[in-house]
């Protein structure tokens, strides 16, 4: 009876002294992280209404938004394998190659700014960039307008959207409801549940990727809300990787701020849901979540990391694939006789 009761003593001993660990991993990680809301987040300068989310989805899902007909935001960031297109770099007008990677639009809402060198402050200004980018929707703000103004269902729902306005069917508001759509996009996940105090939300492994990551200094660049999209850092602080991996052509912030110290300075990723968009880093070079690991330990803190450390921390990142809000493809106002004509041309590369 007494081997019995001294067991179980040291069994509620361990669970303590477990459970005390757990909870000072969760304060620290308080200290480092957020979780996310549980409602939408409010937009500057562009208050967050069903009409104007409605609106904004049927933009994001319309390829007649660029020249060809062809593209449409989720073309690019498609909403079905993580809000990105799952390739090296986007395809877009006339089959031509963008030259870099796509993002996700998941809890992009959340990001410092957007783009991998930051060059838009906001979703609404993001919108407006790849409907005008030749390599991408190719089209003109004119010729956009043109078309809203010909569907009546379109100008219906600008109005309902921007009430009160004299002409709501503007190229300001029509990047306003796609960021009002694109606030919606929040993927809750059981990261987020166990900083909330769900202890059984994460695994025991994913838990020591957590630590791993934090105690290395992956936390350093990639925190917050978001686990990242905030903050500009070079890529390979310590050891930069190679050409395969950083093209020499593309330098990054320097492209937005003309200054040396830009060069191969990029926005650190946000890593909600990375699990699900390979490739990685803004080349697409990587297609293994495992090696992006192992080469940012060795470019941005020289550390090698052991097989076992790098598997914990991929773990810890499986943990920040969230559940997307229920999205249901809308259907499109028709066109009518007046809607100007697809345009667009194979671009030999």
């Amino acid at each position: 009876m007494k081997l019995k009761a001294s067991l179980i003593q040291a069994t509620a001993i361990a669970l303590v002294a477990a459970s005390a660990q757990a909870n000072e991993l969760r304060e620290e990680a308080l200290d480092t992280f957020l979780p996310l809301p549980s409602t939408v987040p409010a937009v500057k300068d562009n208050p967050i209404t069903p009409e104007k989310i409605a609106l904004g989805k049927a933009l994001f899902f319309d390829p007649r938004m660029s020249a060809s007909g062809v593209f449409s935001c989720n073309s690019c960031h498609n909403l079905a394998t993580g809000g990105d297109d799952n390739l090296e770099t986007s395809i877009g007008h006339g089959w031509q190659r963008g030259p870099r990677n796509s993002p996700t639009a998941l809890n992009s809402v959340f990001n410092e700014a957007q783009f991998w060198d930051g060059r838009a402050a906001d979703l609404a200004e993001q919108a407006k960039g790849p409907v005008q980018a030749g390599v991408e929707m190719a089209n003109t703000q004119e010729n956009l307008l043109a078309t809203l103004n010909s569907m009546p269902q379109y100008v219906e729902w600008f109005g309902d959207a921007f009430e009160g306005e004299n002409d709501p069917v503007t190229f300001d508001n029509f990047a306003k409801a796609i960021e009002a759509f694109e606030a919606t996009l929040i993927t809750p996940a059981p990261f987020d549940a166990w900083l909330n105090g769900d202890d059984d939300a994460m695994t025991p492994e994913q838990l020591a990727g957590l630590s791993q990551f934090m105690d290395l200094g992956c936390a350093a660049c990639h925190s917050g809300i978001n686990v990242g999209g905030s903050g500009y850092y070079p890529f390979g602080l310590i050891e930069k990787p190679g050409a395969d991996v950083l093209p020499v052509g593309d330098k990054g912030r320097f492209a937005v701020t003309a200054t040396v110290d830009d060069e191969y300075v990029f926005r650190a990723a946000p890593l909600r849901n990375v699990a699900q968009t390979a490739p990685y880093f803004h080349s697409g070079k990587v297609w293994d979540l495992k090696v992006a690991v192992q080469i940012m330990a060795e470019s941005q803190l020289g550390e090698e990391l052991t097989d076992e450390d790098a598997t914990q921390i991929v773990a810890f990142l499986d943990s920040l694939t969230g559940a997307l809000p229920p999205v249901t493809y809308p259907v499109l106002p028709a066109e009518t006789a007046a809607t100007p004509r697809p345009s667009g041309e194979i671009i030999a590369e």
